[in-house]
């Protein structure tokens, strides 16, 4: 498969590289020809000098031919042009743009191009290493409203269908493992001994939702 990635500093030199190692060919845009030095002489892909949103440039980047696109540059506007050029233009599928300004990374998630906000995935990273947080979310999306937890349910909830567990802690089960295998939860299902249960939950109620499940289930009436 082909990947262009637009924007050759130390993310996009990285990702040309990552994208490489697994195969993958691999076209790099830069206005700046010094910035290909990044790419070091191991770097066996495509380097196009040039804007790149410019049509000449992106074809000499072979845009129309490729499988994903990455605008990784220091600019949000160029980014963002870029991205919406890719794929409205030569109709890239996969689209994706680094952008600065969580505000306007949110905007363009709503309009369909796949964001990376950079400034609050930093800060969350940060403060994950600065600060004696718990560690109970094992993902969240880049706007940190969502998080994927695992709930510990007490021994008191198996027997008992899953959606008992989901009211109980405001959490909606995305899917559990049973025997060490996964499987998708379906309407009815019950609780097992040993199953080990993940959830999808707002991010400011991680927390309540964990420390609803680990409690004793109400008995019922």
């Amino acid at each position: 498969m082909h990947f262009v990635v637009m924007g050759c500093g130390r993310v996009g030199a990285r990702l040309a590289h990552d994208v490489e190692e697994q195969g993958h060919s691999v076209a790099v845009v830069d206005q700046n020809p010094d910035s290909f030095r990044r790419l070091g002489p191991d770097f066996s892909g495509r380097t196009v000098a040039g804007i790149g949103f410019d049509r000449d440039t992106m074809l000499r980047a072979g845009v129309d031919e490729a499988y994903a696109f990455a605008a990784v540059s220091s600019g949000d506007n160029s980014n963002i042009i870029a991205a919406r050029v890719a794929r409205e233009t030569y109709g890239v599928q996969r689209v994706v743009a680094r952008i600065y300004d969580p505000g306007r990374a949110e905007v363009y998630r709503r309009l369909g191009i796949a964001t990376v906000a950079t400034v609050p995935w930093t800060s969350r990273e940060i403060i994950a290493e600065l600060l004696p947080t718990d560690s109970s979310a094992l993902w969240q999306d880049e706007a940190g409203r969502v998080a994927l937890v695992e709930l510990g349910p007490h021994g008191s909830w198996f027997g008992r269908p899953l959606e008992d567990l989901e009211r109980a802690t405001g959490a909606r089960v995305a899917y559990l493992t049973r025997l060490g295998h996964a499987l998708l939860p379906a309407t009815g299902t019950v609780l097992q001994d040993g199953d080990r249960v993940f959830a999808a939950v707002e991010l400011a109620r991680r927390r309540a939702a964990i420390d609803a499940a680990a409690a004793e289930a109400e008995v019922e009436a």
